[in-house]
């Protein structure tokens, strides 16, 4: 694909980026990747994902790193009035404040959307919390793993009979992530037309249930709850992993026809058995099927079963662990992994931005930033001068990092 770059596409957007965590600052990271001037707000201990770790890249924290490129900081403690004031004026000149605090924790800091938009009438207001802004659980302290058991999730992760488990990374957080900035970026097309704000409610239970799809479809049809089927699919077969003589692979024969082209190339008989003719004759006898596939497959190489697939048609591909994928040529040659500088500690990898636009293609400008980094050139934009800024420091109204001795 050629990238004619003329600009950034979000470069004139400002968002004010009050969360912490993972939900929100994934949502804003995409959006900074996109061009968004993102200023990062922190409390004067900082984002808690700063302290968690190992593993650390030097004294930063992986897990910070990963979601806060393309970000200005500022430390301003919220709860004294020369910060809010701070905050307040901040948003007079933002597009977007974003935050995931429990309900009714902006309200309690006076910073309701409400107050927001008295200071600016155009601000569009995201909030992310565990189960929404209303409804009976609203007050609930909600967590990624909350909504994945709550929102259905876990009861069908995992083998047949086993005990229900978690997604491997935080689908819940990411996804609700990716609604919020699916919700700005409407919420910003949408001013563009009536002129006004508006606030978003985005909830990590809500993510869980909109993403049950299909699986809600087949309960409102049957009444019967979907169970946890391994690396099955409950409405197509065969569509799962099975062992080879190496590892695992996983392949989808979701039409009839791909089916018989791999009952015609492979030459057993047994698999040319009537009741396998169509899908619903393989769901309805998966059972039977399953365990003769999974005989056959064993038999063969990932890289042979590959090979074998590939050329009659069927999608097909191999059970990767993460430094195999991130590995791959393809992956490279798609840009997902990209490296970083650092004025200090040189080039660090990092995940790149997943969609691919020709004319203004996202990009990784700039390194996570130190907490409280761009706490001053962010007060003189707002009009501050030295002896403000003087006095907010001793006073604990703001933190900047980059003033104090480190190791």
């Amino acid at each position: 694909m050629i990238k004619e770059v003329l600009k950034m596409p979000l470069k004139d957007i400002r968002i004010i980026d009050l969360s912490r965590l993972l939900s929100g600052p994934y949502a804003t990271m995409m959006l900074s990747d996109l061009g968004a001037e993102v200023i990062k707000v922190e409390s004067p201990s900082g984002d808690d994902t700063r302290q968690f770790g190992p593993p650390y890249y030097h004294e930063w924290s992986s897990y910070f790193l990963s979601v806060n490129r393309n970000k200005k900081s500022i430390s301003l403690d919220l709860k004294t009035e020369q910060g809010k004031d701070v905050l307040l004026k901040m948003i007079r000149t933002a597009d977007v404040v974003i935050e995931n605090f429990r309900p009714g924790t902006m309200e309690r800091l006076g910073l309701s959307y409400e107050t927001m938009k008295e200071y600016n009438p155009k601000i569009i207001l995201a909030s992310i919390s565990g189960f929404g802004q209303y409804g009976s659980y609203s007050k609930k302290p909600g967590y990624d793993v909350l909504a994945q058991a709550m929102g259905g999730l876990m009861s069908v992760t995992g083998e047949k009979n086993g005990e229900p488990l978690k997604a491997g990374y935080s689908f819940a957080d990411l996804g609700t992530g990716m609604w919020a900035a699916f919700g700005i970026m409407t919420a910003l097309w949408e001013r563009n037309k009536s002129g006004e704000g508006q606030w978003i409610d985005a909830a990590l239970l809500d993510t869980i249930i909109s993403w049950q799809t299909y699986l809600a479809s087949n309960y409102f049809a049957t009444g019967e709850d979907p169970k946890a089927l391994g690396t099955e699919h409950p409405n197509i077969v065969p569509y799962q992993a099975f062992q080879a003589s190496d590892g695992h692979f996983v392949i989808a024969i979701a039409r009839d026809h791909m089916w018989h082209s791999f009952t015609a190339k492979i030459g057993i008989d047994i698999l040319k058995d009537g009741r396998f003719n169509t899908n619903e004759g393989r769901v309805i006898h998966r059972n039977e099927l399953i365990p003769l596939l999974e005989n056959v497959f064993i038999q063969r190489s990932r890289q042979e079963w590959d090979d074998f697939f590939t050329d009659i048609g069927v999608p097909v591909g191999p059970v990767n662990k993460l430094s195999e994928i991130l590995d791959d040529k393809h992956v490279k040659e798609r840009d997902m992994v990209v490296n970083t500088k650092h004025q200090r500690y040189g080039e660090t990898k990092s995940l790149g931005f997943p969609i691919q636009l020709s004319r203004t293609p996202g990009k990784i400008r700039s390194f996570p930033p130190e907490l409280g980094e761009h706490t001053e050139s962010i007060l003189n934009d707002l009009g501050y001068d030295k002896e403000d800024i003087k006095s907010f420091l001793e006073n604990g109204v703001v933190f900047d990092r980059t003033k104090v001795n480190t190791k």
